[in-house]
């Protein structure tokens, strides 16, 4: 019964399709509290994401498991969750390019994940506000540019997959197979922004969230 809510823990907000699948197969399975944690785990794999393919597996399970109020509490829970915030929120609770781990978005799942382990009592019982824990995961996962003045500033970004360059002599590429899209943007899992032109300088290292940029004084166009 702790394999789904497991398998949910090591890909939060990363909708990898063997983990979809196999939560898929154990939300049929014949024990109630199998499928009920299986179906909250398909929610938490891919909340924030809008995967639509993950959003035909849930309206699937809703109409195979109309019958039965209690999964179709856990399908509901689970389509919120893929939806969660329109597709701007996440609940990984690494940040800044994945090298620190927030503790109390930890601390968040981990209370729901452990209330589930005993379904029935708690989340089905009178304790559903456990689901509340989550809200200490969640972050946003878009990025948005502003000047010093804190006005929005549309500048254009390149937006690929990471790529771990430490060690790396001389100045290596950060992201590979980037699109170069105007912020704000959304981040998904695993990717990472740089910006596409040098006319501004981000004051932070790393662009993630909400980034202040400042003019760069040697840039000539």
């Amino acid at each position: 019964r702790a394999v789904p809510l497991a398998l949910a823990l090591i890909s939060v907000s990363n909708p990898r399709l063997n983990i979809l699948d196999t939560l898929s197969k154990f939300s049929h399975d014949a024990d109630p509290e199998v499928s009920y944690n299986s179906i909250f785990a398909m929610g938490m794999v891919g909340s924030g994401t809008n995967n639509a393919r993950l959003a035909a597996m849930l309206r699937q399970l809703a109409q195979y498991h109309a019958k039965d109020p209690n999964n179709l509490f856990m399908v509901r829970l689970a389509q919120g969750l893929t939806h969660l915030g329109k597709g701007t929120l996440t609940l990984c609770p690494y940040h800044s390019d994945r090298q620190l781990m927030s503790q109390v978005a930890v601390a968040g799942l981990l209370t729901v994940l452990v209330s589930f382990l005993d379904v029935r009592n708690i989340i089905l019982g009178k304790s559903h506000y456990v689901l509340y824990g989550l809200v200490a995961a969640m972050q946003p996962r878009m990025l948005v540019t502003f000047d010093e003045e804190l006005r929005p500033l549309p500048v254009s970004v390149r937006v690929g997959q990471a790529v771990d360059v430490v060690g790396q002599a001389g100045k290596p590429k950060t992201i590979t197979g980037f699109q170069t899209h105007t912020t704000p943007v959304l981040l998904a899992h695993g990717e990472r922004a740089e910006l596409a032109t040098e006319e501004h300088v981000p004051v932070t290292p790393i662009l993630e969230g909400f980034v202040i940029l400042r003019k760069n004084p040697n840039y000539d166009v």
